[in-house]
C-alpha cells in the first residue's frame, strides 16, 4: 500500500499554489496604479477551491515545450476588482484596498504553508516510526 500524497494533503497544497498566484495578481495591480486605464484584477478564492473540492477544475499537462498552456483554475476565475472610487484616467487601482488584500493574502498563505509542514513533519515521523 502507497501513500496517497492526494489524501495526505488534501486541497491544502491546491490552496498554497492558488495563494501564490493571488499573490503575484495583487503585485501586479500594485505595480501598475500609476499606469491610466489599468484595471485591477483579483481572483475568487473560494470560487477556486470550491473548484478543487468538486472536480470541476480540468488538469492542464504540457506535452512538449511548444504546447500554450492552459487556463489554471485561478486564471478562469479571473475577476475584475470593482473600484470604490474610480479615478479619471480609468485606472482602477486603490492601492489601499490591494496593500490590504496583498497583506491578507499573505497570512492566509504562510497559514496553508505551515499547516503543509506540519503535515509531511507528521508523515516524515510515521515512515520512520516514531
Amino acid at each position: 500500500m502507497g501513500i496517497s500524497f492526494d489524501k495526505a494533503f488534501g486541497v491544502h497544497e491546491r490552496a498554497v499554489q492558488t495563494r501564490i498566484q493571488r499573490a503575484e495578481i495583487l503585485a501586479n495591480n500594485l505595480a501598475n496604479a500609476d499606469t491610466p486605464g489599468y484595471k485591477a484584477r483579483d481572483i475568487d478564492f473560494s470560487a477556486v477551491m470550491a473548484g478543487v473540492q468538486t472536480g470541476d477544475e480540468l488538469p492542464v499537462e504540457k506535452t512538449n515545450s511548444a504546447h500554450l498552456s492552459g487556463l489554471t483554475a485561478a486564471e478562469g476565475n479571473l475577476l475584475y476588482r470593482t473600484p470604490s472610487q474610480p479615478s479619471l484616467d480609468g485606472n482602477t487601482v486603490d492601492t489601499q484596498t490591494e496593500l490590504v488584500e496583498y497583506s491578507r493574502n499573505t497570512l492566509e498563505y504562510q497559514a496553508a504553508f505551515q499547516f503543509l509542514s506540519d503535515r509531511m513533519s507528521s508523515l516524515s515521523k510515521a515512515i520512520k516510526g516514531e
